[in-house]
């Protein structure tokens, strides 16, 4: 079975696959949900590591319906990741009804070439779930990010199940948000997916020896946890 971490900093992508992940989806801004990392962390991420590295392609936090503008710059994103050598990218674009932005989607990944593309978690936004999976197995994605069009996995358990059902062996429906050692058996039992994303989050102190008193601010940092990974990988082997 897959497993998929999430890693906000460079240090986080070496915890990610000394631990057993598969992949990586390469983010920067977590309290934003994710946007596209730096080219230069990209570039050292590509060099410290050796397993898939896909970074998201999301210009600022918020809806995804974008304008002309953003959608230049997510071109010229997906661009420099294929340049930089990355595995995939993430991309998800809709309309104002809800759809699936297919013509912006679909220059994306004539844009990615070689590289394999996941549909992230805009899916949970859609209107009708069924009718954008079969677009987006159109589009030629290799997976869709997904909790079920629910806030976690544990709610969307039942329409993730249907999902898998229904994409079969075209597309490979990918459970995330809420995926922990704690569930992770679980919703692979109940929804029959085989490929799994978790963020395996944990709060980096901040190494500072003198800090400001007056700012009154936290200087933690977002990581991912090393045993929390191994335990993922360890659960997913002997299931």
């Amino acid at each position: 079975m897959e497993l998929e971490v999430i890693a906000f900093d460079l240090a986080s992508c070496v915890i990610a696959e000394r631990h057993g992940a598969d992949r990586i989806e390469l983010c920067a801004n977590p309290h934003e949900g994710g946007t596209t990392p730096s080219y230069g962390t990209i570039a050292v991420a590509r060099d410290i590591t050796s397993i898939e590295l896909f970074p998201i392609i999301r210009p600022r936090g918020g809806d995804f319906l974008y304008s002309d503008r953003e959608f230049q710059a997510m071109v010229h994103d997906v661009d420099r990741c294929r340049q930089l050598g990355c595995d995939g990218v993430v991309i998800g674009m809709l309309l104002k009804d809800g759809r699936i932005d297919v013509a912006r989607c679909a220059e994306l990944i004539r844009c990615a070439g070689v590289m394999q593309v996941t549909f992230h978690r805009a899916f949970d936004r859609v209107n009708d779930p069924f009718d954008a999976l079969e677009q987006i197995v159109e589009l030629g994605c290799s997976r869709i990010l997904t909790s079920g069009l629910r806030p976690n996995v544990d709610q969307g358990m039942e329409t993730l199940r249907t999902l898998v059902d229904a994409a079969g062996d075209r597309i490979t429906i990918m459970p995330g948000s809420g995926i922990r050692s704690s569930n992770i058996l679980r919703v692979a039992s109940v929804t029959g997916a085989r490929a799994f994303h978790s963020s395996a989050r944990s709060t980096h102190a901040s190494s500072m020896e003198y800090v400001n008193p007056a700012m009154a601010e936290d200087l933690s940092s977002i990581s991912i946890d090393p045993d929390e990974v191994a335990a993922l990988r360890r659960l997913l082997d002997s299931a």
